[in-house]
């Protein structure tokens, strides 16, 4: 074997090796996406809990809600867990899991609800996640600036939308709807960042790295 094909061989060897004791090389960020579907879902319900889209319309969440908002998170998260990454796996499988249960409730639960009591349990539904954000939020003081920005708008909103469906007060659940639009698009911009950026090969856009 010739000098320079030992020095190949060598090569596509060590390659090897660091490919085997890193198994997560290979693989994209799975943030981005998980974010943008995370966005854009909250950014169309956001609409409608801030009546600036047609309440007879709101049932074109339900898709988004669970082939974007759901699905493509949960593989996201999914993605994040190969990558030995926790708090992406919690966030993005969670949240997927989230739009999911959001689907199903509308589309099964709340219709066989007692009347008059249909807020009360959409209210403890969204108390539950506001509850789960906030810890979340506390995680992600240790990641960057754009996800700590989307994480403290997005506890906001539920915490918001929950005070508003159990006590029936439609006010303080329009703004929730409003924050819930700052939410997403906070959700956006930490994505086109991500996705920029690694496409750049340079940082384009910051994230004010922790």
């Amino acid at each position: 074997m010739s000098t320079t094909s030992e020095s190949r061989a060598a090569v596509h060897a060590s390659t090897m090796d660091e490919h085997a004791a890193d198994p997560t090389r290979a693989f994209a960020d799975p943030g981005p996406l998980g974010l943008a579907a995370f966005a854009l879902t909250t950014f169309l319900l956001s609409l409608f809990n801030a009546g600036l889209a047609p309440e007879a319309l709101e049932s074109t969440v339900l898709p988004l809600a669970l082939f974007y908002g759901g699905l493509a998170q949960l593989i996201a998260g999914l993605f994040e867990f190969r990558k030995a990454n926790t708090f992406g796996a919690t966030a993005f499988v969670s949240y997927g899991s989230f739009w999911l249960a959001f689907a199903a409730f509308v589309k099964f639960v709340e219709p066989g609800l007692p009347q008059g009591q249909a807020t009360t349990g959409a209210g403890l539904f969204l108390l539950g996640w506001a509850i789960f954000t906030g810890y979340m939020l506390i995680a992600s003081l240790r990641t960057t600036g754009a996800l700590i920005a989307v994480f403290a708008l997005l506890f906001l909103t539920f915490l918001l939308l929950a005070i508003g469906d159990l006590t029936g007060t439609d006010g303080i659940a329009t703004v929730g709807g409003y924050v819930g639009i700052l939410t997403a698009l906070a959700a956006w911009y930490a994505s086109f960042a991500v996705v920029t950026n690694a496409t750049w090969g340079r940082q384009v856009l910051p994230t004010a790295p922790r």
